[in-house]
């Protein structure tokens, strides 16, 4: 039985679900939670259970001290809620853990039971996979469903993908069968710079989000870090020849292909939000007065530089599904 006393009722809530390991490379899909509920202020109002889901010889737990006293922090999947506000506000419910060791099915279940308590109407699933994409051109994001009508009203591809998947692919699928409505969004991330933090996927994940949920997200420091992010892996990939030169293959390669991200659709959505971030006055997801307090339990996120690029692209075990392959 789920209990959600304090919870008021929400307005259109959006359900936005990332999670840590396999789905996550690069930590950019939980960095975006993690900035969404930074920004906003994510009020935390539930945990799961971390004794039913978790493996603690494979996520520890850690341990702090809080006025002198040892306190520990367990592995665990909290969600919060916030309130968008402007002329149409909605509330987004988010979902920030670490990808469990076991029992997915009932993992997965909890969820959804949150989900269908607080009215939930659409589930998006945030994800990262390591790619073969150049770090100098716009990241891939690619928007999947396993559902053929929402496919054609969101303007996204239905999954055809086959192989090992992680939560992400597991969750959306529950959501189906479940027939609540789910998207997954995928950032490729450079596999040669997988080290977190990568701002400019996480940036590029929000920016997809934004247009998919129609809502604007403040951006903070965000774009000023993943073009610093991209400076600082110019330099090292500079210094390195065979890394330089491998990224000049990536860059013929994507740019000889056709690419999405130079489609008249795409091009007019940049500039529409552009023309949003233009107009003056406060953002939609400011707040203001009655706003509840911040109380933000995360953990893990980095604001360490990037790593030098490694060009044997080894696999740090980040890599998620690969949604858009057949």
């Amino acid at each position: 039985m789920i209990e959600l006393e304090g919870v008021p009722e929400l307005i259109d809530p959006v359900m936005v679900a990332a999670f840590e390991g396999w789905n996550d490379a690069g930590d950019a899909a939980s960095t975006a939670v993690a900035h969404l509920e930074r920004e906003w202020k994510g009020e935390v109002f539930a945990a799961l259970d971390a004794e039913d889901y978790y493996d603690f010889q494979v996520n520890r737990p850690t341990v702090w001290m809080d006025a002198g006293v040892r306190k520990i922090t367990w592995p665990t999947t909290r969600l919060s809620v916030v309130r968008v506000g402007g002329e149409k506000p909605r509330d987004l419910v988010l979902v920030r853990g670490i990808e469990p060791s076991m029992r997915w099915r009932s993992f997965c279940n909890e969820l959804l039971g949150f989900a269908h308590e607080l009215g939930v109407e659409l589930v998006v699933v945030l994800g990262a996979l390591l790619g073969d994409t150049p770090h100098t051109r716009p990241v891939p994001i690619s928007g999947t469903t396993s559902d053929p009508d929402l496919a054609r009203r969101m303007d996204l591809e239905e999954t055809k993908y086959e192989g090992p998947t992680g939560i992400v692919g597991v969750l959306q699928e529950a959501c189906t069968h479940a027939g609540v409505p789910a998207v997954s969004l995928w950032a490729a991330v450079p596999h040669y710079v997988s080290q977190p933090p990568n701002p400019k996927a996480t940036l590029a994940l929000l920016n997809r989000l934004e247009d998919l949920i129609d809502v604007r997200i403040p951006l903070g420091e965000l774009p000023e870090d993943a073009r610093a992010w991209q400076v600082g892996v110019d330099q090292l990939a500079a210094e390195d020849s065979e890394v330089a030169e491998y990224v000049q293959t990536l860059e013929e390669a994507r740019d000889t292909a056709e690419l999405p991200e130079a489609s008249g659709e795409a091009i007019a959505r940049e500039f529409e939000r552009y023309l949003r971030r233009r107009d003056g006055g406060p953002a939609e997801g400011d707040t203001g007065p009655g706003t509840p307090p911040y109380r933000w339990e995360g953990h893990g996120e980095r604001t360490r530089p990037p790593k030098p690029p490694k060009p044997s692209g080894e696999d740090d075990g980040a890599s998620g599904d690969r949604p858009s392959e057949d």
